[in-house]
């Protein structure tokens, strides 16, 4: 097998966050109140239990969100049926800018990801909640 075009994986994320919104830290602040707004993390289970999660977030691992995202799948979520303002994010925002792109192009409307990620959330001083399973 040849692939004749390769990209790394920055230019990827540079090309997810060319097309996906992205909301700083003092905008997710203030989105986190309010009820129309569902925060996504894509971290997996380690990450979580390592840092916590943003108060109400969502835990979606990134390689399963494809599948919890579209309707005719067997893994489908409802959460993701719901019309929300979906604010994904990761550890530094490389994750959360491609999957954001990866929903929209899926067809979810109403998608952001968290410019920085959550290190800017908690450099920033965002509440963390511990993980409870």
């Amino acid at each position: 097998m040849t692939f004749t075009t390769k990209k790394s994986f920055k230019v990827l994320v540079a090309e997810s966050n060319a097309v996906v919104q992205h909301v700083d830290i003092e905008e997710a602040q203030a989105l986190l109140s309010q009820s129309h707004t569902q925060f996504v993390d894509l971290r997996d289970i380690r990450e979580l239990y390592r840092t916590g999660v943003i108060p109400g977030a969502f835990s979606c691992p990134r390689g399963m969100l494809e599948f919890w995202i579209d309707p005719e799948s067997p893994y489908y979520k409802e959460v993701f049926g719901r019309e929300k303002l979906f604010v994904f994010y990761c550890d530094n925002g490389w994750r959360s800018a491609l999957a954001a792109k990866a929903a929209l192009d899926m067809g979810l409307p109403d998608v952001r990801h968290l410019e920085g990620g959550l290190d800017a959330w908690m450099q920033g001083g965002g509440a963390l909640s511990p993980v409870k399973w």
